[in-house]
């Protein structure tokens, strides 16, 4: 809880994927360049097609959005076609490109419906459009990649001469830890929740520490701790963060507290900033040995059954554009990576690779979704202060014993919580209810401590979170009654909905040990739609509960929380609330409401 104190052989290909995805973007790659083929030769016949010659008549249209570090490059391509009257269908290709941050847009693809405005997205990385498949939003299809850039460590000059540059070469796990040592450079990344060269390597940390350890409580705990180091010097993307690096070489600059000596960030990144007029001293760069994470920057069809005939040709066009020689080496000069990957001597000494830094090694297999989610719940849970309300089942049954133990469940519940309490920081925000049947007159619910700062000052002295202790130790079992469950969580949702807090995680954990048996109480049915009406996607608050004892009604629980993108537990002894409680939190921090 809280902080532990969160078409064809010239075509792009999909660099790095997943084995399923190489095989899928195969067909999609390998049906478009027949696609492209077969149309090509009947508008040739037809005499639809000509590649030269003025163009004074009708275009054809094609709206791109893509990251901001590819749109110079692919705006490159685009004026090239439109200068030399390519064409498609007998019309000349006009591509209109727009950059993006490519995960505002996967939030707004993740939401359905939705009248997309572009046909084609060329985010800086599969992860995004992996994540909007997981969501089912907007149908996307991946048919290839157009370019590709590792994600590396790079420092300015006498940063990177300390760290033994060019000569000295370290693991992805080595170089990470001498650079967040205490004696080690002013380290800076992009935000993990908006920047795919920042969760990547988050990743690439966490399957490092993995590796070098059997124990993966000690691997998360190794990964947790370098999260809370990077999140001391986060940027709010790649591009504020290459503006935390020194201005100019003047002591002032290179000593200022405030400014970076090193960054995480891809090796067109570093190409960008050392070939830029005013970029401030060069970055030298440190390739992990084990090879680094990577950028693949797919080219992606943006819901293609909505596309017209024309639309889907010249979006093929357009991709046949970029994976041709004029292409891929317009690509090159802005830095990037083509030829499947490989490594480009001139875009590597330009960005700051020397030998004998492995910069031609192999990438790092791509993490999975599930590891990604993982990550993004560990970061938020770990770096983001939570505000969370507490509703504990407070019916007669939580008095009943746990066989092995003598304790009733209430007491070994609420003990757990406050395990997990001590956890909290003072800038968290903690709140407790307590519910079973007409505890208030009509209502099945009481608040016992509203939920506040844990370091604020509670009216009658002491903090909010000595008053909340107090609460917790109050807790106990009424004499008679029922459950109120549904109620109780409708109220609860609307109260968390309404006092929603920005730049914190906000979620309601509902502890329980039976089933709502209130016969007063609104059925699941009118539950679930009331908190699908109230579900906001840019205010989300999911609903975690937690169930103990053998009589919870996991499939009611399971049905209850997911129009909130929240999560539902068994959990057999109630003394493990708070490890129950953790992951929860941490799945939650990497979820989004369905």
């Amino acid at each position: 809880m809280g902080r532990h104190s969160l078409p064809d052989g010239s075509a792009p290909e999909r660099t790095g994927a997943r084995s399923g995805a190489r095989r899928r973007t195969l067909v999609i790659a390998t049906g478009l360049a027949l696609a492209v083929a077969a149309g090509s030769v009947v508008a040739l016949r037809s005499g639809l097609l000509p590649f030269g010659g003025p163009c004074d008549g009708p275009s054809a249209r094609l709206d791109v959005a893509a990251s901001p570090d590819v749109v110079p490059a692919l705006e490159a391509v685009a004026r090239t076609a439109r200068q030399d009257a390519t064409r498609t269908d007998g019309r000349c290709l006009d591509v209109r490109v727009t950059a993006r941050a490519a995960n505002d847009l996967a939030d707004a693809f993740g939401q359905r419906p939705v009248d997309p405005e572009f046909q084609v997205w060329i985010p800086d990385s599969s992860l995004w459009v992996d994540r909007v498949e997981a969501e089912r939003g907007t149908p996307l299809t991946a048919a290839g990649s157009v370019a590709s850039s590792p994600i590396v460590l790079g420092a300015v000059p006498a940063t990177a001469a300390s760290l033994g540059w060019p000569r000295k070469t370290y693991t992805w796990t080595k170089l990470i830890r001498r650079a967040t040592a205490g004696d080690g450079p002013r380290l800076g990344v992009a935000d993990p929740a908006r920047s795919a060269t920042g969760l990547l390597a988050l990743a690439r940390t966490g399957a490092a520490d993995t590796t070098d350890t059997d124990n993966a409580d000690e691997a998360r705990t190794r990964t947790a701790a370098t999260a809370k180091l990077l999140h001391q010097r986060t940027a709010d993307g790649d591009g504020p963060a290459l503006a935390t690096l020194p201005r100019n070489d003047s002591g002032a600059e290179q000593d200022n507290p405030r400014r970076n000596q090193a960054l995480l960030l891809s090796e067109q990144a570093a190409y960008a900033h050392n070939t830029a007029a005013h970029g401030g001293p060069g970055l030298r760069l440190f390739y992990p040995q084990d090879g680094p994470a990577r950028l693949d920057y797919p080219y992606t069809l943006v819901d293609e059954a909505e596309m017209s005939p024309e639309q889907a040709r010249a979006a093929s066009r357009f991709m046949t554009l970029l994976g041709e020689s004029d292409g891929r080496r317009t690509l090159r000069g802005h830095g990037f990576r083509t030829d499947n990957g490989a490594a480009d001597p001139k875009v590597t000494d330009a960005a700051g690779g020397r030998a004998p830094q492995p910069y031609s090694a192999s990438p790092a297999d791509p993490p999975a979704g599930k590891e990604l989610q993982a990550l993004m719940g560990m970061w938020t849970v770990t770096v983001q202060n939570i505000r969370l309300t507490t509703v504990v089942d407070a019916s007669p049954s939580m008095g009943g014993p746990v066989p092995g133990d003598g304790r009733s469940r209430m007491e070994l519940a609420k003990n757990s919580l406050l395990q997990a309490l001590a956890t909290f920081t003072p800038e968290d925000e903690i709140g407790l209810w307590k519910f079973a049947t007409l505890l208030d007159g009509a209502k099945d619910y009481v608040e016992l401590s509203p939920t506040g700062r844990l370091g604020d000052r509670a009216p009658g002295g002491g903090t909010h979170r000595d008053a909340l202790t107090a609460a917790f130790g109050s807790l106990a079992p009424v004499s008679r009654g029922a459950t109120g469950l549904y109620d109780t969580t409708l109220a609860a949702y609307r109260r968390a909905c309404a006092t929603y807090t920005s730049g914190k995680l906000n979620a309601l954990v509902i502890v329980t040990d039976g089933t709502d048996d209130d016969a007063v109480s609104l059925g699941l049915d009118a539950l679930v739609d009331k908190l699908k009406g109230l579900s906001d996607p840019g205010k989300p608050v999911p609903v975690i509960a937690l169930a103990i004892g053998p009589a919870a009604d996991t499939a009611a629980l399971n049905r209850m929380v997911a129009p909130t993108g929240g999560s539902a537990h068994r959990v057999g002894d109630p003394s493990q609330l708070h490890q129950a409680l953790i992951k929860a939190l941490m799945t939650a921090g990497g979820k989004k409401p369905r």
